[in-house]
């Protein structure tokens, strides 16, 4: 299982209950190339082929090019993908559980780098209002198809 680096000096750890079905909030969040329909952080997004470990997707998130390759699929309950983006490495899982007609989605990412190093307090700020935009649209968008 793979996990973030607990180690780097920017970690944040965040979740919501989410109001839907288990299979609606894995489907949306998991559907790359349309994230820009919801989550108005995410400028662009497109995953070549299928979601599974070793494919990579490119997206834009805060003026930023990203390329993430995902590390572990378990379909319904996790996904972990990570990469390099202007000197800083990200290692972000994301977690689902059912929670009776509920889901709870827990979020928790690292950074580590060059930047972080120099900045870590103003980068650990920026990525948990990030994260937590993040968790707003998805349970807005899934409370709103459901």
């Amino acid at each position: 299982m793979h996990t973030i680096d607990e180690h780097a000096p920017v970690v944040v750890r965040l979740s919501t209950v989410i109001d839907a079905p288990l299979a609606s909030v894995w489907e949306l969040h998991t559907a790359v190339d349309a994230w820009p329909a919801w989550n108005p952080g995410v400028e662009s997004a497109r995953l070549d082929g299928p979601l599974r470990t070793g494919a990579s997707f490119t997206w834009r998130t805060h003026g930023l090019d990203i390329t993430s390759t995902v590390r572990e699929v378990v379909p319904g309950e996790r996904i972990v993908w990570g990469g390099p983006s202007a000197g800083i490495t990200g290692i972000h899982v994301w977690a689902f559980e059912r929670t009776g007609d509920q889901v709870t989605v827990r979020t928790e990412e690292s950074w580590s780098g060059a930047p972080v190093d120099a900045q870590p307090d103003e980068l650990r700020s920026a990525l948990h209002q990030s994260l937590e935009a993040w968790l707003n649209a998805l349970k807005s968008r899934a409370e709103q198809s459901h």
